[in-house]
């Protein structure tokens, strides 16, 4: 079989998935359609509808889109039945059911940006880094009934530095997970279809500990200053910079502001007998926050109702800092 012969359909949806697509169409791969969500609706009055990255790519060149609202309506199956899909790609994409997974005759391969089975779910990325890990990296699996638990078919892995943040890996596994796809279509189309896949419960049984990566919701972001200031520091950075870890900060007798961090540094610093945790000291030109063990240093940040900004010039606006404390 050549690349050519294969038909294959795209699911994708944000920027991450256009890297994938752009890499399929540039490699002379025979995709033949697009099936993306619907445009958006953007703007203060809702009233401007904004198209998807992939959808815009695939505009660009000239490729047929679907944007069904609901996977399993007749009409939109019925119009992807027709495009005779041998294969069917996914990248950052929702779940699929089975009418529309198994409907091509070499079945349908996710990538997910994690080292399956760790990290299942909508936001692996961030999970990854939030719980201080220094690999992780890119899987495809052929999908099934169930949320990220098919047969693994290649992995490649990605090293997380101490001091990166989510925009860092995201960007790194975007390039890794174009490169897997590609590398995955390559060796189906080697093997006519037939090629070697892992159950995910054998790898089950050797890890010890299997981590999730639920959605993000705003309240999963608010900090909680009275962990060990490593622990903080990995979840700021884990948010960094979309969603955004928050707190709130509040003079005695004020009202309560939130403030979004973005960047911090530890410092070492233990804390003296008797500090509160979240309580707020500045050293100079910073800003520092004790957690519960070390005072951890805040670099980047943004109040309510003001831009981001370098927290040396916060403090020029916010003399009173340390009158205010975490709550």
């Amino acid at each position: 079989m050549e690349k050519k012969n294969l038909r294959i359909v795209f699911m994708g949806t944000p920027e991450f998935a256009v890297e994938s697509l752009k890499s399929l169409v540039e490699g002379g791969y025979n995709v033949v359609a697009v099936v993306t969500q619907p445009d958006k609706p953007v703007g203060r009055h809702q009233d401007t509808l904004q198209a998807p990255p992939v959808k815009q790519y695939a505009l660009e060149q000239g490729l047929p889109v679907l944007q069904p609202v609901k996977m399993k309506d007749p009409e939109f199956v019925e119009q992807l039945r027709g495009f005779r899909a041998d294969l069917q790609v996914v990248v950052a994409f929702r779940m699929l059911p089975e009418v529309v997974w198994a409907m091509p005759r070499f079945g349908t391969f996710n990538v997910h940006a994690a080292l399956l089975p760790q990290y299942r779910g909508a936001a692996p990325i961030n999970w990854a880094v939030i719980n201080g890990e220094t690999q992780t990296g890119v899987t495809t699996f052929f999908l099934d009934h169930d949320i990220d638990t098919g047969r693994i078919i290649m992995q490649e892995p990605f090293a997380i530095p101490d001091d990166a943040d989510v925009e860092y890996v995201y960007n790194g596994l975007m390039h890794l997970g174009a490169g897997i796809a590609l590398k995955t279509i390559d060796k189906l189309i080697a093997a006519d279809g037939n090629i070697d896949s892992i159950s995910q419960d054998e790898l089950v049984a050797e890890q010890q500990e299997l981590h999730h990566a639920p959605k993000i919701f705003k309240e999963t972001c608010r900090i909680s200053f009275g962990q060990p200031a490593k622990k903080v520091y990995d979840f700021i950075r884990g948010l960094s910079p979309y969603p955004g870890a928050w707190t709130e900060i509040q003079k005695e007798g004020g009202k309560a502001q939130v403030l979004k961090v973005f960047k911090t540094t530890k410092t070492g610093k233990a804390l003296a007998e008797g500090v509160a945790v979240g309580s707020l000291r500045v050293e100079g030109k910073s800003l520092l926050v004790a957690c519960a063990d070390e005072w951890l240093q805040l670099d980047t940040i943004q109040i309510s109702g003001k831009k981001r900004m370098e927290a040396r010039d916060f403090l020029n606006g916010m003399r009173d800092i340390e009158q205010y404390k975490t709550i």
